[in-house]
């Protein structure tokens, strides 16, 4: 799926509206966002992680986050990648793990014994569908821990990936793509919620809205 920029469409940034001139205002922020989508979600060598392998965890990861109108944008943007890679028993699969998944967190432990009363527990993802393949199966549930319980991950925690399959290279480019999706989807929902203001993108200065988005 071909887009200038993935965070203009899916933000619904018009042309020459005032949030595009701020964005554009910054070329290589801009730049850089849209080239790290490409690299991690449609690579021209997608290497040990598959395109569908990288679409699943993007549509788990948006509909993780789905919360309202723009992170259901996103997430039904994903989940037509994943329909593009995949058959529609895995994209609903997907979608329905990612939302029996969904919760507020964060969770875990703290490491430092004085934060340990602040420890909150929480949810774990356990991915059963029979269709969702044991390598993908890990993949999801390490990117809900990374989502939703940042404070355990550990390098323990990547002992279910490495026996499903996973190789070192694969892991870090799970790992990236996973922080990437977190930035994109809260960039688009920053995005969106400063052009929904009750003082529309319109009627406020660039210095506003630079200050907004940044």
């Amino acid at each position: 799926m071909s887009h200038d920029d993935v965070i203009d469409h899916l933000a619904e940034i018009e042309p020459g509206s005032a949030l595009d001139r701020i964005r554009r205002a910054r070329p290589d922020a801009r730049e850089h966002a849209q080239q790290s989508f490409l690299a991690l979600l449609e690579p021209a060598e997608p290497g040990q992680l598959t395109l569908a392998e990288r679409y699943a965890v993007a549509a788990y990861v948006a509909v993780l986050h789905d919360a309202d109108e723009d992170r259901s944008r996103s997430a039904a943007f994903y989940l037509e990648l994943l329909a593009d890679e995949a058959d529609a028993a895995l994209v609903a699969a997907v979608r329905d793990a990612a939302d029996a998944g969904r919760a507020h967190g964060p969770y875990g432990d703290y490491r430092e014994p004085a934060l340990a009363g602040e420890a909150v527990a929480g949810p774990e993802a356990r991915i059963d569908a029979p269709v969702v393949p044991e390598r993908l199966r890990a993949a999801l549930e390490h990117a809900h821990l990374l989502v939703l319980h940042p404070r355990d991950a550990r390098a323990e925690t990547l002992r279910a990936l490495v026996d499903a399959g996973w190789g070192a290279d694969a892991i870090v480019s799970l790992s990236q793509l996973v922080a990437f999706l977190a930035f994109q989807l809260r960039l688009v929902h920053g995005l969106r919620a400063v052009a929904a203001a009750p003082a529309s993108a319109a009627s406020r200065s660039d210095a506003d809205l630079e200050g907004a988005v940044a």
